[in-house]
């Protein structure tokens, strides 16, 4: 899974020489409201909902406006730039213009209709939120400077403020029972505590300044350092405590008793939006559940197959039990499962080039997933890069419970999570040239997590996996994304108790217990981001398929992903029109 950001084609053709005069008149005309439009949107995400740190130098030192006047504002641009795409002549326009403007409009309709449910409301999930926000900026942020350092110890002493305003907005919550389910409110609450009592030696929010270069003097070193343990006393710390004493005053005893999305204030509309959102298509939640019930029986009858290849004579649950336990399965030590992610991914590196065209300029590394928040967070995630301030990619692993990370998913997980997957996706995008700034960072989720899914298929070409167990680790991940359908809607839709939803898991896949606990708490706390996993992979496997039997032994798979990647995230719908004309173009003789 990419921790982002909500999220980042055009098929080439020559301009005729000549042109209606009329046409010929329009395009500037046109090319001005667009321009214009993209200025406005961009205007809204600069410095706000956008904004992570990982984008323009100056959004690292700052955190976004958070609250119903930046809301407003906010929502005031999106409409304003809406309003300038109405009517657009894009006959003027070349086709990524075309693009461009089609891009646009899709976003500005999804984030105005999704302003509507006021979602600010609800600022934290089981495993991501307002409070984690400055410790996934602190990994990986390299201050090559006093300076740097200076304006780092400026971000951190705002903490009171960020915490406030996002506290304010849970309570608005609250008061209109917008509110996260009481397992999630108990999770945040947890974690809230740990972070608290965070020792200062082992406080990631110091590590950039631990980590300054040897061009900074030792004692101005060790100065700074100094001034990021006030900071933390005099700032962090009390709004840490204040954090903890409303969710155990405030939110959890009035966090949601249903599970489902749909309880919420104006849920069933709200639900349907989170599947369109997620899936950038207009499924249903049924059609939704149905795909994945599906998907479980096809992913069960090949689990079957690769069992019978590791020699073993028992049942499928049985095969999975005994996964589950042997210790030859997993790694001894932190260090061991880190070396392990980083040997796999030098492999994948290997094969690239054999099945890409384009790869991108940025590297990645595999880093641990920080100590404080590691219990409850997802066994793997990536955080993008930037090579504007030196900062690579990130493949976190989760190195807590050793005995429960096991290694024949490994594959499967960096595959995804690095290259091909999410590093090599989003790099791309972001490495774009001759497009505007929003496009390089836009993210759908169908698109980037369908990709990462792909990827995790696309391992058996590239000769990833090197035995049954690692093949059989890859289908149990598959089926993983499969049962995430079932049980997104099933939870959220059909009003599933968790109970219900575990089955799928556990009956039939090798996921570990407390894996699926910790999935199961994010489908609660983060209704329809789930489903876009499997609705994106199912796309792009059949758009592979459509060209394959269409050109035959022209089909090239290299040239294939580079169509698929080279322009960035794209709902299903241009995907499908983009891969469709790439289709004609490789037709022509």
């Amino acid at each position: 899974m990419l921790d982002h950001r909500l999220g980042r084609w055009a098929a080439g053709s020559l301009i005729a020489a000549v042109m209606l005069a009329g046409a010929a008149q329009a395009a500037p005309v046109a090319n001005d409201r667009l321009a214009q439009a993209i200025k406005v949107y961009e205007s809204s995400t600069a410095g706000g909902e956008d904004d992570d740190g990982g984008g323009s130098e100056a959004q690292r030192w700052r955190l976004p406006p958070v609250g119903p006047e930046a809301d407003a504002r906010r929502k005031a641009k999106l409409v304003e730039a809406r309003g300038l795409l109405e009517g657009l002549d894009t006959k003027g326009l070349t086709p990524d213009q075309q693009l461009t403007a089609q891009l646009l409009k899709f976003t500005l309709d999804e984030r105005i209709e999704g302003l509507s449910f006021d979602e600010p409301r609800m600022p934290f999930s089981s495993d991501g939120g307002f409070d984690v926000t400055l410790l996934y900026r602190a990994n990986g942020m390299r201050l090559k400077s006093e300076a740097e350092a200076a304006k780092w110890l400026e971000l951190l002493a705002k903490t009171p403020d960020w915490y406030d305003a996002n506290i304010a907005n849970a309570r608005r919550g609250v008061a209109t029972g917008f509110v996260q389910a009481t397992p999630t409110a108990q999770s945040v609450l947890d974690r809230a505590r740990r972070t608290a009592a965070t020792p200062v030696a082992e406080e990631p929010l110091l590590a950039p300044l631990r980590a300054l270069p040897a061009s900074v003097p030792a004692d101005r070193k060790a100065a700074l350092i100094a001034q990021g343990e006030k900071v933390l006393a005099e700032k962090v710390a009390p709004a840490r405590a204040g954090f903890v004493t409303f969710m155990e005053t405030e939110y959890l005893p009035k966090a949601a008793r249903s599970l489902a999305a749909v309880d919420l204030p104006d849920g069933q509309r709200y639900y349907a939006f989170l599947a369109r959102r997620h899936t950038t298509t207009a499924m249903t939640p049924d059609q939704i559940h149905d795909i994945g019930r599906s998907e479980v029986a096809r992913i069960r009858a090949r689990m079957q197959t690769v069992m019978t290849q590791t020699g073993f004579k028992g049942t499928l649950p049985e095969f999975i039990a005994y996964l589950r336990k042997d210790p030859k399965f997993y790694a001894t030590s932190r260090q061991q499962l880190l070396e392990k992610a980083s040997e796999i991914a030098k492999r994948a590196d290997d094969q690239l080039p054999a099945h890409f065209g384009v790869l991108p300029r940025l590297s990645y590394g595999v880093r641990p997933v920080p100590a404080s928040i590691e219990k409850g967070y997802t066994t793997g995630r990536y955080f993008g890069g930037d090579p504007k301030v030196g900062r690579a990619g990130g493949l976190m692993i989760n190195t807590s419970q050793l005995d429960q990370r096991a290694l024949y998913e490994l594959p499967a997980l960096v595959l995804h999570e690095g290259a091909p997957g999410h590093h090599t996706q989003t790099s791309l995008a972001q490495e774009q040239t001759d497009v505007p700034e929003f496009r390089k960072g836009l993210y759908f989720n169908a698109f980037g997590e369908g990709w990462g899914l792909y990827s995790e298929w696309l391992g058996e070409e590239m000769g990833i996996y090197r035995d049954p167990y690692e093949l059989f680790g890859r289908l149990s991940y598959e089926m993983w994304r499969a049962c995430r359908l079932v049980a997104d809607t099933g939870i959220h839709w059909k009003r599933w108790s968790l109970e219900q939803a575990r089955a799928c898991f556990t009956d039939n896949t090798a996921l570990s217990p407390v894996n699926i606990e910790v999935e199961l708490a994010r489908y609660v706390s983060w209704p329809g981001q789930a489903v876009a996993y499997k609705i994106g992979e199912l796309k792009i496997l059949e758009l592979r398929k459509r060209a394959e039997t269409a050109l035959g032994d022209r089909f090239d798979e290299r040239k294939f992903h580079d169509a698929v990647l080279l322009q960035g995230s794209l709902p299903m719908a241009l995907l499908e029109q983009k891969i469709d004309a790439w289709i004609v173009e490789q037709q022509k003789p």
